[in-house]
């Protein structure tokens, strides 16, 4: 009877064991903090885009001006703008930015304030739903440097 107790109980820290260490070892998502209009279709688009590839998102239902002042705050300036703003590991994320080039920008950790697409281009994700009718415009994501100028991080020549 005590052996079989004993038994058990080895069994059941092992267990323990193995779920503890495969915990420690299964990465964290990134969180993504969103800034958007409550009402923009895009944007919701774009969060489920982060969702199913493998981020966590956190939403805050805002207007223009305290997404324009979360923008500024945040080091990016105007002109990168477009209809939500993000942050992840450090980086500010504007616009609709592809859930690939944010998984690149964490990898390499650049010096810069973050990546942006500009405006709101027809094919970029949260922007290719059934309502665009398969339409792709070309775009760039930018990596914008901390002194307000910015690089091409990728182009997506359609």
């Amino acid at each position: 009877m005590q052996r079989r107790i004993l038994l058990q109980s080895a069994t059941s820290l092992l267990t323990l064991g193995i779920a503890t260490h495969s915990l420690a070892q299964s990465p964290a998502k990134p969180t993504v903090e969103v800034w958007k209009s409550p009402t923009c279709g895009c944007c919701k688009d774009w969060v489920k885009h982060m969702e199913s590839n493998g981020f966590s998102v956190t939403t805050h239902e805002v207007g223009e001006a305290e997404k324009t002042a979360m923008r500024n705050k945040l080091g990016l300036v105007n002109k990168f703008g477009s209809c939500h703003t993000a942050l992840v590991g450090g980086y500010v994320v504007e616009g609709h930015v592809s859930a690939e080039m944010v998984h690149r920008l964490l990898k390499e950790r650049p010096k810069a304030v973050g990546i942006a697409v500009p405006g709101m281009p027809i094919g970029s994700p949260g922007m290719d739903g059934p309502e665009y009718g398969g339409q792709k415009n070309a775009y760039s994501v930018l990596l914008v440097q901390r002194n307000g100028a910015s690089i091409i991080y990728k182009s997506y020549n359609v």
